[in-house]
């Protein structure tokens, strides 16, 4: 993609009044959601069929209209056609945390109807590329066995650096990294509170290892905070995460009005037209 930098190009929200610019921008694992992560990932899941229920919690004191209810918590979940998979939004409810960014999505699936729990779950946080997680909920929905692992980790290495990116020189079989060294992808053990229906993916004992998940991230400037991060629990399918990391990395840009601070001079961009 060729484009050139616009130093008034805006890192922010635009001010009311004004009409903002659409740009194509890349690459798009530094692009950020463009502030509608939601809308993204919501309208992607309405087109594939699936139900949206809004799950809100509050309290209510006598007497008190409905309008000056406290809401304690407002839960929207999306549950594809088969109740197999299930995604929600849960940004609002004070979510744990990322490499100190909150989770804004959960994405789960079960092996059949018999089963109450999900057999796995990834967790995305803001300014993961909306398109992105639009890849990856659209193959999820296109697979009849949600929860079944096909391939091994190959899969993903080989989606990332099909597009350039560079195989980790201490861990060539389990890591990644862009050529700026911004983003990272890699197997390993995953944060705490990441669930997983295996439950050798969450305790292990001192003498085993535990089961690995794939992680991914980007950090623009090394030490200053990450833009985004996903974390896929061990149970998840390698060929859903290769889907995943294989948008994140393609070379082709993305629309976007508004990015991230933190990449801002770092992005080729042009005017769309």
């Amino acid at each position: 993609m060729e484009a050139y930098l616009h130093s008034d190009f805006p890192s922010g929200p635009p001010a009311p009044a004004s009409v903002p610019s659409a740009y194509w921008v890349g690459p798009r694992y530094l692009a950020g959601d463009d502030g509608r992560l939601y809308d993204s990932v919501a309208n992607t899941l309405a087109g594939l069929g699936w139900i949206s229920l809004t799950i809100v919690r509050g309290r209510q004191e006598p007497d008190e209209a409905p309008e000056d209810r406290q809401v304690l918590r407002s839960t929207v979940l999306h549950i594809s056609p088969d109740s197999l998979r299930w995604v929600q939004w849960v940004l609002p409810d004070e979510p744990f945390h990322l490499g100190s960014l909150p989770i804004a999505w959960q994405v789960s699936a079960r092996s059949d109807m018999l089963s109450p729990l999900a057999q796995w779950s990834a967790y995305f946080t803001p300014e993961v590329p909306g398109e992105v997680l639009a890849t990856f909920l659209t193959t999820l929905d296109a697979r009849d066995q949600p929860a079944l692992g096909l391939g091994g980790p190959e899969l993903v290495l080989d989606a990332v650096t099909a597009h350039g990116w560079l195989r980790d020189v201490d861990q060539p079989g389990a890591g990644a990294v862009d050529p700026t060294f911004s983003s990272h992808v890699r197997l390993g053990e995953v944060p705490p509170l990441i669930q997983d229906g295996d439950p050798l993916g969450l305790v292990a004992e001192a003498d085993e290892a535990a089961l690995g998940g794939w992680q991914a991230w980007a950090e623009p400037v090394l030490g200053a905070g990450y833009l985004w991060a996903a974390s896929f629990g061990a149970s998840v399918p390698h060929d859903l995460v290769a889907a995943f990391v294989g948008s994140l990395s393609s070379s082709a840009p993305v629309l976007r009005r508004v990015l991230p601070e933190s990449t801002h001079d770092r992005l080729l961009r042009a005017p769309a037209s």
